[in-house]
Parts: structure tokens; sequence; C-alpha cells
């Protein structure tokens, strides 16, 4: 038996107890006559003691002798601790050694264990095994455990069955760019690695499961953000003989006994939002609510001067930033300069004082007297005391900068706590979107999802103006899940791949499998995917994934651990009947 105790259970209560203990030595204070060493595992730490009254000569040397991160194993007694530490959990107490056996050495390890380490996040991706030992990283991934079990509880409680999916699948030409696997006993052909189990989860609903779902790894091979990794784990659900109000329904109820069981919030309204509202408030389509700053359309009022900057624009839009009144010029000039950044875009900014005594002060006064900046105060909710930030140009673009902006400011003005949760729903997504560089239309989300009721024909006549019977649920201005009303009846699905730009051939070659058995009674289903490693960060009070994730991959997609992705040798290429330049 290595241990009877882990290194975080013990207190007064186990006074004049022996045990035995197994860990990593943390860190050891030598007084000469006396060695006190920090003994850590994955519950806590366990102050051990040597002194030279006590302790044989032999055992106090190899005592001496400890580095950080050794690994040990100790017996002794639990004893009363004379200088207490009421900051551990285990500070009333400490063991006095009488066996000590040194399990396996250490290096010294190229960053301190400490939950302020002197590691940079490189070095700590290197040496990921070593950055788990650290309490950030450590409590990170248990918070995801908890999380997870928790959802499981949650959906079988609530009739869902957890069934696997396969993981080599075929490469399809929609969504993101696919991870391909190489098929030696098919020469020439290749697997994709799934982006989701989309078709997999309907033919379940097909099959009878009526309630599916499963905590499964995901790929996309696109490029990288703090929030996104090649690889991620979605909680993904579906569910047959339901509506939109159902699905929405059910998943409020994950998303509140997640929030009520691991944070201990109780959160009541989910309000909805049009996607077309969305983007005309907020700028985007997963709008962070717990502020407001909602944006004001100011081509009415702003567009009648000679300022033409603003008249050449196809939107003029602000904000009123609350308090903002108090920035000086100088530290205007500093917002100015932020939004011109290259990742905003921005050429410039206009902003507007409103003065306590309720008049106002420009940056184009010359252009706008008092009754106009008035109306501009009008249309953005501003107060007395606020700050008026003003930007213009191409409609897409400015809403994109000014969301851009009001998110930077709430961060400066603390007004996105991470312990309140906001969650919203976003309705009635574009069905389509065109891409210039293919000069076609594109799903926006896949091509199963349905229109709204009552739109199929306008596919014909008008299919950017299509609604998609889909939602996002966004919390805390980051899309957690989404999902959609699938097809459910062949023609509609073949008329959906027509309009897609599929010939009747292709659509077959693809999707052959799902349309015939779309003719064998599909019912009407529909379903929604959470992101998993971004509803834990959001939970835990962060929004960067990569720390909840046991070992992530760095923003060029590589795992600099074990320095992957790598070549392989000419013997495995020609196996697999590959051939690649080496060379190049």
């Amino acid at each position: 038996m290595y241990r009877s105790h882990n290194c975080g259970e013990l207190s007064a209560s186990h006074i004049d107890t022996e045990v035995t203990l197994a860990g990593w030595v943390q860190k050891s204070r030598n007084k000469g006559f006396i060695v006190w060493v920090d003994l850590r595992d994955r519950y806590g730490i366990t102050q051990l003691v040597f002194d030279e009254d006590r302790t044989p000569k032999e055992m106090m040397a190899r005592a001496e002798e400890l580095g950080r991160e050794f690994v040990i194993q100790v017996k002794g007694k639990v004893i009363e601790r004379a200088s207490k530490n009421p900051n551990m959990a285990t500070g009333d107490i400490e063991i006095l050694v009488s066996e000590l056996t040194i399990l396996n050495e250490s290096k010294l390890p190229p960053f301190t264990i400490e939950d302020n380490t002197d590691g940079g996040e490189e070095l700590r991706m290197k040496y990921r095994y070593l950055d788990i030992r650290r309490n950030p990283v450590k409590n990170n991934l248990i918070f995801r455990h908890k999380v997870t079990q928790a959802v499981r509880n949650y959906l079988s409680t609530e009739g869902f069955i957890e069934v696997e999916t396969p993981y080599l699948i075929k490469s399809t030409p929609e969504g993101a760019r696919d991870f391909v696997v190489p098929s030696r006993m098919n020469e020439g052909q290749f697997y994709a690695l799934p982006q989701s189990p989309q078709t997999f989860k309907q033919l379940l609903m097909v099959g009878g499961m009526d309630k599916y779902f499963q905590i499964v790894k995901c790929f996309r091979d696109e490029d990288l953000r703090a929030d996104r990794q090649p690889e991620f784990t979605q909680i993904d659900c579906e569910m047959a003989f339901i509506d939109q109000e159902d699905i929405l329904n059910a998943f409020e109820g994950l998303t509140r006994f997640l929030l009520k069981e691991i944070n201990g919030v109780e959160v009541e309204k989910f309000p909805r939002l049009l996607y077309d509202d969305a983007m005309r408030l907020y700028g985007n389509d997963k709008p962070d609510i717990r502020f407001g700053m909602k944006f004001g359309e100011l081509n009415a009022v702003a567009q009648h001067k000679d300022f033409n900057v603003f008249n050449a624009a196809e939107l003029v839009v602000g904000i009123a930033v609350p308090g903002g009144n108090t920035y000086t010029r100088k530290e205007i000039d500093k917002l100015i300069e932020w939004v011109r950044r290259p990742q905003v875009g921005a050429l410039g900014m206009v902003y507007c004082r409103y003065n306590d005594d309720g008049s106002y002060k420009s940056s184009v006064d010359k252009f706008y007297d008092q009754e106009d900046l008035a109306k501009w105060a009008e249309a953005t909710g501003a107060q007395p005391g606020d700050l008026i930030c003003v930007l213009s140009g191409d409609k897409h673009k400015v809403r994109a900068q000014l969301s851009a902006l009001r998110m930077e400011l709430a961060e400066r003005l603390g007004l996105r706590n991470p312990k309140e949760f906001a969650p919203l729903w976003v309705m009635d997504f574009p069905l389509l979107e065109w891409d210039e560089d293919t000069k076609r239309y594109h799903a926006m989300h896949h091509p199963f999802t349905s229109p709204k009721p009552g739109q199929l024909d306008l596919l014909k006549t008008n299919p950017g103006e299509v609604k998609a019977n889909a939602y996002d649920l966004v919390l805390n201005g980051n899309e957690i899940g989404g999902g959609s009303i699938r097809i459910h009846d062949k023609e509609t699905q073949a008329l959906m791949f027509e309009y897609l730009g599929f010939t009747e051939a292709e659509a077959k070659a693809q999707f052959g499998f799902l349309m015939d058995a779309f003719q064998y009674g599909a019912p009407p289903h529909g379903g929604l995917a959470f992101g998993l490693d971004r509803l834990v960060a959001i939970l835990g009070g962060q929004e960067t994934i990569r720390d909840f994730i046991a070992f992530p991959k760095n923003n060029n997609g590589r795992d600099v651990m074990i320095d992957a992705p790598a070549k392989i040798d000419e013997a495995q290429l020609k196996e697999l009947s590959l051939k690649l330049d080496l060379k190049a």
C-alpha cells in the first residue's frame, strides 16, 4: 500500500495516527537541525518534519537531499503543528516521519510548480504534464469532469440515450476543411474525421432512438483562435417528434441545471432575439447582454449636414458609454487609436460628450448643433455624463467594428462580470450565405437545416432572404450551442442540395445513404450541440478554452509536447500508396 491517506485529508482528528503518504516534494526548508518538506498530491499538501532529535541521521541526510518534484513515500505519526497555517486544509498538523522512501528522483523542473509560475505559456505547453500538477490547471480539469458528469446525469434522467458514432467517416464538401485519413486497405481512398456526428445522429432518429446524446470529439482543419482547437468536444444531442419550442425548452432546462449545480446561480429568463435584430442592436450574432450599450443608428439624424464622412457612409451608428464623459482627451485619443488598429479596421471615430448640465460637446461641432447632438443622445439612449462613440462606413464592416469597441469598453468598465450569467437565444438565421469566391450560396449552418415553415418557395425567387429554422444559445457573449430543426423528407433535402449547387449525381454520391434512409419513415427531428470546451470555460469564469483541455494545441495547431503533426517515413507512405516530396 503506497498510501493510507491523501495529502489533503488529514486534520487534528488524526493526531497520533500512524499514516502512509506518497506524492511529490513541493518544497523543503532546511534549518540545519530541522527539515520541513511540503508533500503534494492531487488532493492537497501535508507538511512533513525531520529533526535531529527524533530522526535517524541516515534519514535526516536523505531528507536534506530531497529536491523539488522528487516522488517519495513516507510513514509516520500525525502530530500537532507548532505554528499552525490557517490557509492550508492540513495546517493544524504535520507528519513526524519514521520511514522515507524515494520512489523516483526528478530533474529540476523548467518552471516552478506553483499557482503563480515563472513559466511562459509555450514552455508550459511543452511540459504540459508538469503544468497539470499546478492547481490552476488541475482544478480546471477537475471542474471539466464535474460539468461533464452533471451533463450526463441530467440528460440520462431526461430519457436521453448515449450512443457512440464513428470517427472514420466520409469527407463532405460543406463546412470547414476536413482532416483526412488514408486507408491502407482501400488504395487511393480516404476517411475523414468528423466535424460533427450530424448525419449519424439523424440516422439514429430514423432508427427510432428518439432522444440521443453523445459527448464526442470533433475535428476541423481551420484557422485557430484562443477559443478554437483543431479537435474539440461537443455535447451532441438530437430529438425526434419535436418542434423548435421543444428543443428550446429541453436545453434551457439543461443550461439552468448546470448553472445551478455548478455555479449555484438561478437563471429564469432566456430572452429570444432574432438574428437580424442581434446584428442591428449589437453588431454580432452572439451579443453579451450583461450590459447595455445597444447600437443607435444615426443615418436619419447625422446625414443632413455637410459632414461628408457621414454622408458617404452606408451606415452611421453609435453607442453611449456609461460615465464616459469622465474620459480625458488623451484617453479618447487612445480609443480612436484602438479602433484604427488593423484588427478592428475603422478609419476613425467621432465622439460627443453629454455633459451633466445637459449640453453637448462633440469632435464635429463645426457641422452639428446642440439640437442635432440631442438626437444622437436620444438614438443611443445616452444619459448626462455619458460619452457617445460613433463609427461610419460599410454596413457590415462598421457593425463589426462597433461591436469590437463595445466589448472592449465593457471590459475596461468592468461590466463583464464572470460570475454573472446572461443566456440568450438567437433565432431565425439566414438559411444560406453568398460566397464571393465560389459565386454561389452555401448553407450558413449545414445543408440539413430546414427553412422556416412557409419559406421553402422563397428558395426559387430570393434564396438570400430565406430564414433557417435554426437557433444558437449564447452565454455571456459566447455561442455555447447551436442547432436546428432538420429536413426529414427526401424531396425537400434533394431540393436543398440543388439550391446549394449539387448535381443530382453529386448529392447521391455524398449523401445517398441519408436520402435512402429518409424513404423508410424518417420522423420530424432536430437537435442542438453544445461546445463543451467553451461551456466549461465560461462556467469556470474564463473564455479561453485551452486552459480547460488536458493536452491542447497551440495557435498553429501544433502539439509542442509530442511535436505533432510530424512527417512519416517513406515506408509508411509506400504502405499507404502515398507519394510526397519529403524534401519540400
